[in-house]
C-alpha cells in the first residue's frame, strides 16, 4: 500500500510538512486541508495580528469541518523545536503547556493538525494575569436579523468610544460580531470582566429593544453581549479564523464605514485572500490603540451603587463573591430565600433525570426538545418536534427557540430548548422524549471541569420514570 501523501510547503523560512494535503475538510465547498493551509498563508499577516504571542486552546477537526471536534489545551508532546509553548494556569487550578504562535511557519502546523479556527486567550506570554484586550461578544438569540446586530455593535462603538476605548469590530463567521478593544495590561481577569459587563448594561440602556445583558437565555431578547467571555480560561475565535460552517466563513476584521452594509455570507475561506491582497488589514493598528479602564470601572461602580450586583459566571467558575445565587431556590439557606417561591423546576424528558433548566427553577415554561452532538443534528430534531406541532410554532417568536451550544469535557454539543411564553397555557406540549438525546459524557471517566478527580455516578432513569 503506498504511503500516505505529503505536501512540503516554505513558510517563515522553515519548511512545514503537510499531512494528507487532498482531505477534504469541507464537504459542501470541496475544500480540502490544502486548500485551508493556504489561506491561512495567503492572510497571514493579520491571522498572526490576531493570535501573537497569545497561549492558544487547539480546537481540533481532524475529520473536517462536519466532522467531531475535540479541545486540547496541552501542546502535543511531539513537535517540532521551534513551536513555543507557555505554561498556562486554569480557574482549576491545574496548569498546561498551550501553544504560542508568532510566525507563519507556526500558524501552518497547528492548522496541519486539523485546527479550522485559532481560539487565542486575550493575555501575552510576558503578562498572563493581566489582559491586554477586552472583548464585546455579540451574541443574537435565534431569528434575529442580521441588520439588528449591526445595530447593536455600532452602539457597542459609541460606548467604548465615550468611554475612552477605540472598538474593532469583526464578524464573528457565524452570526454574531466581535468588538474587540486593546487595553493597557494593568487589570486582572476579574476586573476586565466587570468592565465587560458595564459595557453589556450601558449598551442596554441605550437600546433596551435590541440589546441585553442577561445572562440566562429564557431571560434575553435581541442581542445578548457575552460579558462572560472576559472570564479567565474563555477564549474566542480570532480574526481571520475560518469556522466550521458548511460555506466555509471568516471571522473577518471589518472598518466601521464598512459594517453597515457588509454580509455574513461575503466573507468565506474562497473569497477572503483577494480581499486582503486588495485591501490589507482593516485592524492593522489595532496593538497601537491600547487604553485605560478606569473610565468603564468608574461606571461599573456607579452600578453597584445603585444596585445593580454582579452578573452570574460561567457555571465552572467558583461562586465570586457578590454573584446571584446559582442554585434552585429549594436549595438556598433559609435567610436567603426569597418571601414566597418563585418558578418551578420544569420535568424532565422521559428517561432524563433533569429536565431544560437542569435543577434550577424558573418562571418560564420551557421543555427540551434535543441534545446532539452536532447542531445540524440538533435543529433536524426541532424540525421533527415543529412537523409535530405546527399549531403551537405559530405561536413562538424567535427568541423563544433558545439554542445552546454546551461544552463536554472535550468536544462541544448542542441542545435546543423552547420557550412556550407565547402559548396559551391550555395548548402548551408537555415534555415530550427528547428528538435528539446525547451524553457527551456517557464514556467519559476522570477529572470534571472543576478538576474534581472524581465524578458522582448518574443516575440512568428506569422504565418507570418515564
Amino acid at each position: 500500500m503506498a504511503a500516505p501523501r505529503e505536501e512540503i510547503i516554505e513558510a517563515a523560512g522553515r519548511q512545514v510538512t503537510i499531512t494528507n494535503p487532498d482531505k477534504v475538510f469541507f464537504p459542501r465547498t470541496g475544500h480540502t486541508k490544502l486548500d485551508l493551509v493556504r489561506y491561512y498563508m495567503a492572510v497571514a499577516e493579520g491571522a498572526i495580528r490576531g493570535v501573537y504571542g497569545r497561549p492558544m486552546a487547539l480546537k481540533r477537526f481532524v475529520n473536517g469541518a462536519e466532522g467531531e471536534a475535540f479541545f486540547q489545551k496541552r501542546a502535543p508532546t511531539s513537535r517540532p523545536e521551534w513551536i513555543e509553548t507557555v505554561e498556562l494556569s486554569f480557574p482549576s487550578g491545574r496548569t498546561a503547556e498551550e501553544i504560542v504562535i508568532r510566525d507563519a511557519a507556526q500558524l501552518a502546523w497547528i492548522i496541519n493538525l486539523g485546527c479550522i479556527d485559532l481560539n487565542p486567550h486575550p493575555v501575552r506570554t510576558g503578562d498572563l494575569d493581566h489582559p491586554d484586550e477586552l472583548r464585546i461578544d455579540l451574541d443574537p438569540v435565534p431569528g434575529i436579523a442580521w441588520a439588528q446586530i449591526r445595530e447593536v455593535a455600532l452602539v457597542s462603538r459609541e460606548v467604548l468610544k465615550d468611554f475612552g476605548l477605540v472598538g474593532w469590530p469583526k464578524t464573528s463567521g457565524s452570526r454574531g460580531i466581535h468588538v474587540y478593544a486593546r487595553i493597557e495590561p494593568r487589570w486582572t481577569f476579574s476586573e476586565v470582566r466587570r468592565a465587560a459587563l458595564a459595557v453589556a448594561r450601558e449598551v442596554e440602556r441605550r437600546a433596551p429593544e435590541i440589546a441585553t445583558s442577561r445572562w440566562w437565555k429564557e431571560e434575553r431578547h435581541g442581542v445578548f453581549l457575552d460579558y462572560n467571555q472576559n472570564a479567565k480560561d474563555r477564549t474566542i475565535a480570532s480574526a481571520y479564523s475560518v469556522r466550521p460552517t458548511p460555506d466555509a466563513r471568516v471571522s473577518a476584521p471589518l472598518t466601521w464605514e464598512e459594517l453597515p452594509t457588509a454580509e455574513l455570507e461575503a466573507f468565506t475561506l474562497a473569497t477572503m485572500p483577494a480581499r486582503f491582497a486588495q485591501i490589507g488589514d482593516p485592524s492593522k493598528g489595532i496593538d497601537e490603540s491600547a487604553g485605560s479602564l478606569e473610565a468603564l470601572l468608574e461606571l461599573s461602580a456607579q452600578h453597584e451603587a445603585a444596585g445593580f450586583g454582579d452578573a452570574p459566571w460561567p457555571p465552572h467558575f467558583v461562586k465570586q463573591e457578590g454573584e446571584p445565587a446559582r442554585v434552585q431556590l429549594s436549595r438556598r439557606k433559609r435567610e436567603d430565600r426569597p418571601p414566597a417561591s418563585k418558578g418551578e423546576v420544569p420535568a424532565p424528558a422521559p428517561g432524563k433525570t433533569v429536565g431544560p433548566t437542569g435543577r434550577r427553577r424558573t418562571t418560564a415554561p420551557l421543555i427540551e426538545i434535543a441534545r446532539a452532538a452536532t447542531e445540524a443534528e440538533a435543529r433536524a430534531g426541532l424540525q421533527r418536534w415543529r412537523s409535530r406541532h405546527a399549531e403551537v410554532w405559530s405561536h413562538l417568536a424567535p427568541s423563544d427557540i433558545m439554542v445552546d451550544s454546551m461544552r463536554g469535557r472535550n468536544t462541544s454539543w448542542t441542545r435546543i430548548r423552547v420557550n412556550l411564553r407565547n402559548v396559551p397555557e391550555s395548548e402548551r406540549p408537555a415534555q415530550e422524549a427528547l428528538e435528539v438525546d446525547y451524553d457527551p459524557w456517557a464514556s467519559y471517566e476522570g477529572p470534571d471541569r472543576s478538576g474534581a478527580l472524581e465524578r458522582p455516578k448518574r443516575k440512568r432513569a428506569s422504565p418507570s420514570d418515564a
